[in-house]
């Protein structure tokens, strides 16, 4: 019986091996679909290694950007890759750092269903936004768009039954269009809209694409840590047959996110 493991996020590097290639296209993408104006006072909340913060600050010409997460690893990394105006503090979403009202936007990406009560983190959110402020994520689409994530769950549990509980998919329902629509009406934002973004990313060989497994940084590669080498070994080659690999050994990969968007509502006429 798989026994439930707490999910690891300290070794920013490794996980930037394991899911940078994705996260900062669509860090990119989701900026664009914003379509904001220049300037402004953003907030990113639980920015990670700073896939979404580097993408502001290149995209979308900000008066500050300030990234908060609790992970001092990742932040290391954001501080090493994000330029200016970003700052960084360590801090968790539901008790964010900053006065009320104080941003433009506030915006996190791939978090979200990680927090235990995304319900709080997002009415704190809200909170920080001015009035008319906006408010926004995204979150990957575990359950079908995130191939190879799909991919890997499906060689565990063919495996290891148990592995299923530990199963993104099932774990986490809210990453889904109805559930976040719902999720940023329930905090009294407007104008929700909720829309994918798709990206694909390359792989030279197999033996990239399997190597940040190895490292522990996130649910599946947790999970292979806690395999015994046989085990893990086996996993490895259920992965592979499963995978489109071309001659060359080379294969591509599509995901999908699901991207979330509202305001806070602003003062109506005295």
């Amino acid at each position: 019986m798989t026994e439930q493991r707490i999910d690891v996020w300290a070794v920013g590097e490794a996980y930037e091996r394991y899911m940078g290639r994705w996260s900062r296209l669509v860090a990119d993408r989701f900026v664009d679909w914003l379509g904001v104006d220049d300037g402004g006072v953003w907030l990113d909340v639980g920015c990670g290694t700073g896939a979404l913060t580097s993408a502001l600050t290149g995209r979308a010409r900000p008066r500050l950007v300030l990234g908060v997460d609790r992970s001092a690893g990742f932040l290391d990394v954001a501080r090493a890759t994000a330029g200016p105006p970003a700052r960084f503090l360590r801090a968790t979403a539901p008790a964010l750092p900053v006065r009320a009202g104080a941003c433009d936007a506030v915006v996190s990406a791939l978090a979200l269903n990680f927090l235990p009560a995304p319900g709080t983190a997002v009415a704190e959110a809200a909170r920080v936004a001015r009035p008319g402020g906006l408010v926004a994520c995204y979150v990957w689409d575990y359950a079908e768009g995130m191939g190879l994530l799909r991919r890997f769950w499906d060689a565990a549990v063919l495996l290891d039954p148990g592995a299923a509980a530990l199963d993104e998919g099932r774990r986490f329902p809210l990453c889904r269009p109805e559930e976040l629509r719902a999720l940023w009406t329930s905090a009294g934002l407007e104008g929700v809209h909720v829309a994918p973004i798709e990206v694909r990313a390359g792989f030279a060989s197999f033996a990239e694409l399997w190597e940040p497994f190895l490292a522990g940084q996130g649910p599946a590669p947790g999970y292979v840590a806690t395999l015994a080498p046989p085990a893990r070994e086996r996993l490895r080659e259920t992965l592979r047959a499963s995978l489109p690999t071309r001659p060359d050994g080379s294969l591509t990969l599509g995901v999908r996110a699901w991207a979330v968007l509202g305001r806070k509502p602003s003062p109506g006429p005295d």
